[in-house]
């Protein structure tokens, strides 16, 4: 019996799905461009452009791909090396590593960035630890200071996909090389790099959409060095008055084609430098013993990074969340725990923000992973035209820029013709969330359903069981931890969500990302940052809980 007879979903099902993501992302982002083209009753393909020219905005278009080109040159700076030494080295041994280095990922980026902030502004902490550092902390308050923030907390993202292709290639071939006379560095160049090539054309695409989408960082670092780019720019036009969302189409307009066309360019370049190793995965790979300044070199490395990434941010943020008073500086006298207990107060404006950003996530990452649920057994493993474009659809938010969709939504349900009145309500913030995650868990189950034997669905059928007992039975429960994993995905990123929160949510309605952000506009920086660290905290405590359930899932 093929596989296909008994997937869960047939040709409507595939067509509702085609149409409720057309609805949902399709519409809202052609939208975006009808509405920056559109001149009455003529249409004008230029007018992005030639919009941008006229207001002075072509040096916000190139700093965004100024910053993006840089980002991703630091990022591979940084994740390269450390790649290469968790893959071919003793490193590889320590698995605690890898769980480590996803926290500055993990981490909300403008959080990281106030963190930086708050330890290199003048008399800051760097100052108070080492007051001779104040003829060079200006420095850091620059467009340079701006990529090292940014690169510090992408470069995990990168680092994963470079230790992953580098297991993968394993040691045989190197070994095949050296035999034959083949030196290092010519190793390097002829068989590692074209390997690395496609996967590294993936995640620097990736980075350099996150680098020109993100928000937090040019909106908190990025205005205080005078460096504007189209995301910030984008939230000034449609934020402040008098509003002009014909700027702010424009822009986003130009960002959107900006990624598309980048997406294209890594799609040529995968498709031309990719190669199938033959002859296993590479696991059997030597490593490297790390003995005297080798091993020295590699740790101190490691050691950087994770006080650069990690530990100035957070001991800043936890800092500047115990002071009594900033200007008295860091000393025991100082310290106190009373922003967090005026945090947590009852009927306060911020333990609303909390339960209101906690009860947004959890709603949203519901929603999602149901969504997604269905759309990657729609999808299967895309043989039909219409599961690959249920798939693309699906997977768009993760390439757009999150700012470009929230206007796209904007636009469309708030205009005059929708009979829904969605705009300005609880649900315009779930659905946008919903939206702008749904791709992590599509990517999570879809993982879950390519590993799955199609023997066992089949066998389900063979012994007389229909269609929804094997899907309740067999095909849902072997799903349950990719669903688990996109639900904590969605759930992670929902809780600390700012541009989209900023954009579209109701009057005197806050979260906690945007308690966060307008703390630390009005000068309010320590109940900021302890809303920063309760935030961070109950994201952690929610991951460790259910990870501890997923586990107990899989014992039993």
């Amino acid at each position: 019996m093929p596989l296909n007879s008994l997937k869960p979903y047939n040709r409507i099902g595939m067509m509702l799905a085609l149409i409720l993501l057309g609805l949902l992302i399709v519409l809202p982002l052609l939208f975006i461009l009808w509405t920056s083209v559109s001149k009455g009753s003529s249409i004008d393909l230029g007018a992005p452009l030639r919009n941008m020219l006229e207001h002075d905005l072509s040096q916000v278009l190139f700093n965004s791909i100024w910053l993006g080109l840089c980002v991703i040159a630091a990022t591979t700076v940084l994740a390269l090396p450390l790649a290469w030494m968790m893959a071919k080295t003793a490193l590889r041994r320590h698995k605690w590593l890898d769980i480590v280095l996803l926290i500055p990922f993990m981490t909300p980026p403008y959080i990281g960035s106030m963190g930086w902030m708050l330890f290199m502004q003048k008399n800051g902490y760097m100052e108070q630890f080492f007051p001779a550092s104040s003829a060079v902390t200006p420095a850091f308050f620059s467009f340079g200071g701006m990529v090292a923030i940014m690169s510090l907390h992408l470069f995990p993202f990168l680092y994963l996909l470079l230790r992953n292709s580098l297991l993968q290639i394993g040691g045989s071939l190197e070994e095949a090389a050296a035999v034959h006379g083949g030196g290092f560095l010519y190793r390097t160049r002829r068989i590692i790099l074209p390997l690395l090539l496609s996967g590294y054309m993936m995640g620097a695409l990736l980075i350099f959409v996150k680098t020109i989408a993100e928000f937090g960082t040019p909106a908190t670092f990025g205005r205080k060095i005078g460096f504007y780019v189209m995301t910030s720019e984008i939230h000034r036009y449609i934020s402040s008055w008098p509003l002009d969302f014909g700027k702010a189409t424009s822009l986003a307009s130009v960002l959107l084609a900006a990624c598309l066309v980048m997406w294209y360019i890594q799609s040529v370049i995968s498709s031309r430098y990719s190669y199938r190793l033959v002859g296993g995965k590479g696991s059997g790979a030597r490593m490297l013993p790390l003995r005297g300044w080798r091993g020295l070199i590699c740790w101190l490395y490691v050691g950087l990074l994770l006080l650069a990434s990690i530990g100035i941010p957070y001991f800043s943020i936890i800092s500047a969340s115990l002071l009594k008073l900033r200007g008295e500086g860091l000393a025991w006298s100082n310290l106190t725990l009373s922003h967090y207990a005026d945090l947590l107060a009852p009927g306060s404006e911020s333990l609303r923000a909390i339960l209101n950003s906690l009860g947004l996530a959890v709603v949203a990452s519901t929603i999602a992973v149901v969504l997604g649920t269905w759309f990657a057994l729609t999808v299967g493993r895309s043989s039909r035209p219409g599961q690959k474009l249920v798939d693309l659809f699906s997977l768009l938010p993760n390439t757009v820029p999150g700012i470009v969709i929230v206007v796209g939504l904007i636009l469309f349900w708030n205009a005059k013709w929708m009979p829904i009145p969605l705009y300005n309500t609880y649900g315009m913030v779930v659905l946008t969330y919903v939206i702008l995650f749904l791709p992590y868990t599509v990517q999570y189950v879809k993982s879950s359903f390519n590993q799955l034997d199609p023997v066992l669905l089949q066998a389900g059928h063979v012994f007389g069981g229909r269609r929804l007992y094997v899907l309740r039975r067999i095909l849902l429960p072997l799903l349950l931890p990719g669903m688990l994993a996109g639900w904590m995905m969605t759930f992670t990123i929902s809780n600390r969500e700012l541009v989209g929160s900023l954009l579209i949510l109701p009057p005197s309605m806050q979260t906690s990302a945007t308690y966060i952000y307008a703390q630390f506009e009005q000068g309010a920086v320590s109940m900021g940052m302890a809303m920063a660290v309760v935030s961070v905290g109950v994201t952690t405590v929610m991951l460790v809980i259910l990870n501890i359930f997923s586990s107990k899932q899989k014992v039993e």
